[in-house]
């Protein structure tokens, strides 16, 4: 994909609070206004399929990147899939095009997306902006962790402030 690309990791769970997903229609649809378009696990479970069925009604591009052992799953309505042959080489072709990652509240798959990618960002490998969606305090215990991990030194200032979390759509606009 060209221009400007916004990298969803979300949840593929169905079995989570309604408003997860509908915070995932708020932040994609924000993101589809501004001319993005949207790359994502491209699967029907959960909160992923909200992110591409709310891309599609947005009339944006739409990207899925799924790892060839999930072919029952994918999403029928994607203008782009990729296969790839491992779950690691999924994160990396999300990230290829990207402008900016967005986690919403999701998973350990979710986590481990985000983490990697703050990493790369830290080492200057991914450019683009890192973003969490603190939905009603979602990722208050991470961004607690992080914090606790500067006061210990574990991680420095300059990587903390490049992790940014926002906790409504118009800091999410602000950000893009």
């Amino acid at each position: 994909m060209e221009g400007k690309v916004a990298v969803f990791f979300c949840s593929a769970s169905f079995d989570i609070d309604p408003k997860y997903n509908q915070a995932a229609r708020d932040f994609v649809r924000a993101a589809c206004l501004r001319g993005y378009a949207i790359s994502s696990g491209g699967t029907t479970k959960g909160t992923m399929k909200v992110v591409v069925d709310t891309a599609k009604a947005c009339g944006a591009r739409t990207k899925g990147v799924l790892p060839r052992f999930m072919t029952e799953v994918v999403h029928p309505d994607l203008d782009e899939l990729l296969w790839t042959d491992t779950m690691a080489e999924r994160k990396e072709r999300l990230r290829d095009d990207a402008t900016v990652v967005v986690a919403l509240p999701g998973g350990i798959g979710t986590l481990d997306e985000y983490f990697e990618t703050l990493t790369l960002a830290k080492l200057g490998v991914f450019r683009g902006k890192v973003i969490a969606v603190n939905v009603d305090g979602f990722y208050d215990k991470l961004k607690e962790l992080l914090d606790f991990y500067v006061e210990t030194g574990m991680l420095d200032a300059q990587t903390r402030s490049i992790a940014y979390f926002v906790d409504t759509v118009e800091e999410f606009e602000a950000l893009l």
